[in-house]
C-alpha cells in the first residue's frame, strides 16, 4: 500500500490507518467511515470486544494508550501506517480549585500523554506522505466553567499537532488537530446522566453555537477522513474547530 492510490469513490483506498478510541463514539463511527472509503484499519482501544464489534475484519489491539510499555510493545509489531486518527479521550469535570490532583493527572494521561506516546513510538512507522489527525476540543480554544483539567489537556493536544507538523514535514507527513464542540456521544450521555437537570443541560449545550444544535459523530468523522486523504495534502499544522460556529461567536 502507498499514499495516493485512492479514487473519488474510495479516497482512502491503499491506506492503512490506525484509529484509537475505536470501540465507541467518534472513533467507532470514524473507523467505519474510513473503511467505507477504502482504508485498511488498525483499531486500538481498551476493550477488545468493543473493537471487534466496531469492525470484525480489522486488526485489533487492546491497550491503554497512556501505558508507555504497552504502546512501545505495540509499536514494535505495528505494520507501516499511512495515517492515524487519535480519538481516544476521557472527560472529567471540575474547576482548578475543585479538581483533585489525581483527576488532573488522569486527564493529562487520557487526553495528552496517550497521543504523545503514540506519536513518539509510532512516528517511525509512518510512511512518507502520511497524515495524522488528533482530536482536541473547542473548549481548549475557549474557556468554559467546570472543565478545567480536560480543557488544559486538550489545549496541549492542539500544540502537539503543530509541533508534529514541523517535526515530520521533512518526511511530508502532515499533522492536524480538530476541535469538536458538543457532540452527541456516549461520553456526553454519561455526563448528562449525572446532571440534576439533563434536559436543561442538553438544551444549554446545543445553544452555545449559532447553528443551535449538537454535532454528530458522522460529521466529525467526515472531517477526519478529509484530513487523512490526499485532497488535504497542503493542510498541516492547523487546529480546525468543528463546533457549529461557537468559536467564531465567542
Amino acid at each position: 500500500m502507498s499514499p495516493g492510490t485512492g479514487s473519488l469513490e474510495k479516497p482512502l483506498a491503499g491506506k492503512r490507518i490506525l484509529v484509537t478510541g475505536a470501540g465507541s463514539g467518534i472513533g467507532r463511527i470514524a473507523a467505519r467511515l474510513f473503511r467505507e472509503r477504502g482504508a485498511e484499519l488498525v483499531l486500538v482501544g481498551r476493550r477488545l470486544a468493543a473493537l471487534q464489534e466496531t469492525m470484525p475484519e480489522a486488526h485489533h489491539s487492546a491497550l491503554d494508550h497512556a501505558d508507555e510499555a504497552a504502546v512501545a510493545a505495540f509499536a514494535s509489531e505495528c505494520p507501516p501506517l499511512d495515517g492515524m486518527f487519535l480519538a481516544a479521550g476521557e472527560l472529567r469535570t471540575g474547576s482548578v480549585q475543585g479538581t483533585p490532583t489525581v483527576d488532573f493527572e488522569a486527564m493529562l494521561a487520557a487526553n495528552l500523554r496517550g497521543p504523545w506516546l503514540l506519536a513518539h513510538y509510532l512516528g517511525p512507522r509512518l510512511r512518507e506522505g502520511a497524515s495524522v489527525v488528533l482530536v482536541g476540543s473547542n473548549i481548549a480554544l475557549r474557556a468554559i466553567p467546570d472543565s478545567a483539567a480536560y480543557s488544559v489537556a486538550k489545549a496541549g493536544v492542539h500544540m502537539l499537532a503543530r509541533v508534529l507538523a514541523l517535526e515530520w514535514a521533512a518526511r511530508r507527513i502532515r499533522c492536524n488537530a480538530i476541535a469538536p464542540g458538543p457532540i452527541h456521544t456516549g461520553m456526553l450521555d454519561e455526563r448528562l446522566a449525572a446532571s440534576s437537570n439533563p434536559s436543561a443541560d442538553l438544551a444549554s449545550l446545543a445553544g452555545v453555537n449559532p447553528l443551535r444544535r449538537l454535532g454528530t459523530e458522522a460529521e466529525v468523522a467526515a472531517l477526519a477522513a478529509y484530513l487523512l486523504g490526499d485532497e488535504s495534502a497542503w493542510t498541516t499544522g492547523t487546529v480546525i474547530p468543528i463546533d457549529g460556529g461557537a468559536d467564531a461567536a465567542y
